[in-house]
């Protein structure tokens, strides 16, 4: 089966890519679109450094194909800050050194973003469980928590002043 045209809503926009249907999302997102936000690191799901948000979920971009993704809402970390600022969890990865040499910081961030749209108040024990799928190397996750925690507190505080 040849290429083929699948559209998507990225980052908010509607784009149309044409792919073959095996190619993997990550490279769809990488080459076709120039997000390189989302890195290729294992290619085995095991690394999450390619993690995105798939309709409402966080999926690793390495293991989704292209016809898979065809219809689909994804977010990647360019779709999380505006060109006004960062995002809440961008600015707390960058206050509370949540990042060393920044390779899983995307992915983990993203993952982060769709943890705290499932939990919006987690305890240290389940962000430590949230992103149990994104590896990072250079760290010992304890400034990462940190930063999700910080970020969480103050997308709370935010709602309880506009309430």
């Amino acid at each position: 089966m040849g290429k083929q045209i699948y559209k998507m809503t990225v980052n908010g926009q509607v784009k149309e890519v044409m792919a073959e249907p095996r190619e993997l999302l990550i490279y769809v997102l990488r080459e076709k679109l120039d997000l390189t936000g989302p890195h290729v690191g294992c290619e085995t799901s095991h690394c999450g450094a390619c993690t995105v948000e798939m309709n409402g979920m966080s999926v690793k971009s390495c293991t989704v194909f292209a016809a898979q993704a065809d219809g689909a809402e994804i977010t990647t970390i360019e779709g999380l800050g505006d060109p006004d600022g960062l995002h809440v969890l961008q600015e707390a990865f960058k206050e509370h050194h949540g990042l060393q040499c920044g390779y899983c910081t995307p992915g983990m961030i993203t993952r982060a973003h769709r943890l705290l749209q499932e939990n919006p108040n987690p305890t240290e024990v389940e962000v430590r469980m949230g992103i149990a799928g994104n590896l990072c190397r250079c760290t010992g996750y304890q400034n990462i928590v940190k930063s999700i925690l910080a970020a969480a507190a103050q997308i709370n505080a935010a709602k309880e002043a506009a309430e």
